[in-house]
């Protein structure tokens, strides 16, 4: 890691590139005419975009600079494509380094504690909304765009059009992130498995409701021993009920902190993040800054009953229903397995796959059929038994162009540029239909993808739908996500490898979370650290003074398994139509 950074700083000097000299209008036209097409505005409009581009770069012209991502479709393309067409039509040129999520997560971490400039720009994701909001060290860009950044700020940006811009909002009302691009975590399943009506008979015979979406946890682990223990094969091949990963990687951490235990009930009330509990069982009471604890001890719900029951299912079902080996896998071996076609579900798949689980047969995606339409379909999360109407029901990732203070004025403003010019109305549209990472309300609205939704397996709906709002990142109550995340994969992996029981790992957890938000407490009351706005940790105090009030951290379920609920899909969709 130490090596990737020094190389991306050493890539810093200003250069001039060999597209500087021919920048410009014609380039600008080329590129409108051959690659930015569909667009969600007029081509005239598009030039006149790309003609501000032009005249905004002017200073900057023969700059060489660094950003980086992690590696998905969207930011591939970024980085192949668009980082040539910024170049040929700007004169700027962009080294677009793509690394794995937790390398992006460190060499942000890095840059924030050294205050040395390894990228101009990174896509961040907004999960550090409270980080960032607490730290002041990335650039506030409300402030930014009215400001020193004015004369690089995009007239045509259009800010309000960005689905995910409440993500990005610190609680100082300020937008911190710029979004790149944004996928959920939803439900996936065979479709044309369960319209079978041998299978539909059997498994009603067997529990006693309808094969379909389930609703509920309860009605996903039925269906998921159905298949895996009673169906065993289909056209002569194995097959399985369940699918997910259990790698003892920083994934594995993600796996859980993205909304896991909200899904199960575990949290509070409260859109887009629970309040006074998230999803990561912190809480941080109403109108407050201050997070007062992980342990319900002290409040918190992540090592409280919902929880538990949340790692304890994820164990479970990885063991009994997943394929041989699920358990090795990390996030980006486990969801595009789905491909080989022997699995019927997944609770936890992400959308940002779709682009690879709608490639054809001939490049050996077993579920789509011959004409290229896909066999599966995707639906809400099912929630678990202490779930309520009003918390969120699942994750949105929302990776957001993020700038630093300390990255000089002329070098952020070039970045900010290239910035803007990858989320821009003149080729969002195409892009998405590259990437199928959704950020822009004028996108998802646009006639090819009301023209392309019936092969895209329900994205298209999902992203119309007034349900999308229970989806969302990380919230404010994680006041150090870099800090706090890390700790989360180690605790997790002691659960699949046997060490310790979910309670045991849960415990450990909540009291590390405790312990290291303990520490930016007296950082942050010795210096001002985060503003302010770190930890003041409750007094702790036996559990059950917590778990005997309302709300979150919640008691103990006597039934943790009530009876399987589902619904056709048919209706599902029906419902999002309205």
């Amino acid at each position: 890691m130490k090596t990737r950074l020094l190389a991306a700083v050493t890539g810093a000097a200003m250069v001039l590139s060999a597209g500087a000299a021919h920048a410009g209008s014609a380039e600008a036209k080329k590129w409108v005419e051959n690659e930015f097409q569909p667009s969600a505005i007029s081509k005239a409009d598009q030039m006149k975009e790309m003609e501000w581009f032009i005249k905004a770069a002017q200073p900057f012209k023969g700059m060489e600079i660094n950003v980086l991502s992690e590696g998905i479709p969207t930011h591939t393309y970024e980085s192949k494509t668009l980082t040539k067409a910024f170049e040929e039509i700007t004169g700027i040129k962009v080294n677009h380094q793509i690394l794995g999520e937790g390398e992006v997560v460190q060499a942000v971490q890095t840059q924030m504690q050294t205050n040395r400039n390894l990228y101009d720009a990174y896509i961040n994701d907004s999960d550090l909304i409270g980080t960032h909001s607490r730290l002041q060290l990335a650039v506030n860009l409300t402030d930014w765009m009215a400001g020193e950044g004015k004369d690089v700020t995009n007239p045509m940006l259009d800010v309000d059009d960005f689905v995910g811009k409440s993500f990005t909002t610190g609680p100082d009302g300020k937008l911190y992130q710029l979004p790149d691009q944004q996928f959920a975590n939803l439900y996936w399943f065979r479709k044309d498995w369960f319209d079978r009506a041998d299978l539909q008979k059997q498994f009603k015979d067997r529990y006693g409701y309808a094969l379909g979406v389930p609703v509920n946890w309860s009605a996903y682990e039925d269906i998921a021993e159905f298949f895996s223990i009673h169906v065993k094969e289909i056209d002569g091949n194995k097959i399985y009920g369940h699918m997910d990963y259990g790698k003892r990687a920083p994934d594995l951490g993600w796996r859980m902190t993205d909304a896991w235990l909200s899904m199960a009930g575990a949290g509070s009330k409260g859109e887009p993040n629970g309040v006074p509990v998230d999803e990561w069982g912190i809480r941080m009471e109403q109108g407050s800054c201050n997070p007062v604890g992980a342990s319900v001890s002290r409040g918190g719900a992540a090592n409280g009953p919902a929880a538990v029951y949340a790692i304890r299912k994820w164990d479970e079902w990885l063991r009994k229903y997943a394929p041989p080996g699920a358990a090795s896998y990390d996030f980006y071996q486990s969801l595009p397995a789905l491909s080989q076609g022997n699995v019927a579900q997944q609770i936890f798949w992400y959308t940002a796959f779709t682009a690879s689980m709608v490639a054809p047969q001939s490049e050996g995606n077993n579920t789509v059929d011959a004409a290229g339409k896909p066999l599966w379909r995707m639906a809400p999360s099912p929630h678990g038994p202490y779930w309520e109407t009003g918390q969120k029901l699942g994750y949105q990732d929302a990776g957001s162009w993020t700038l630093f203070k300390s990255t000089p004025v002329d070098r952020r403003k070039a970045a900010w540029l290239y910035a803007q010019f990858v989320v821009s109305k003149t080729l969002d549209v195409k892009k998405s239909h590259v990437g199928l990472t959704f950020i822009r309300d004028t996108t998802i609205n646009h006639e090819s993808f009301t023209e392309r939704a019936p092969n895209l397996g329900g994205l298209v709906e999902f992203y119309r739908s007034p349900d999308r709002v229970l989806w969302s990142p990380t919230g404010i109550n994680v006041p150090d996500y870099p800090k706090l995340a890390q700790i989360w994969w180690q605790q997790i992996g002691d659960v699949n490898s046997g060490a310790f029981t979910p309670q045991q790992a849960m415990d450990r957890l909540a009291t590390e979370m405790d312990l290291v938000m303990s520490r930016m407490q007296a950082a942050d009351e010795k210096a001002n650290v985060y503003g302010g706005c770190g930890p003041r940790l409750n007094e702790e105090s036996d559990p059950s003074v917590w778990l005997d009030k309302p709300g979150s951290p919640k008691a103990k379920l006597a039934n943790e398994k009530p009876k399987g609920e589902t619904i056709a899909y048919e209706e599902l969709i029906k419902r999002w139509a309205k």
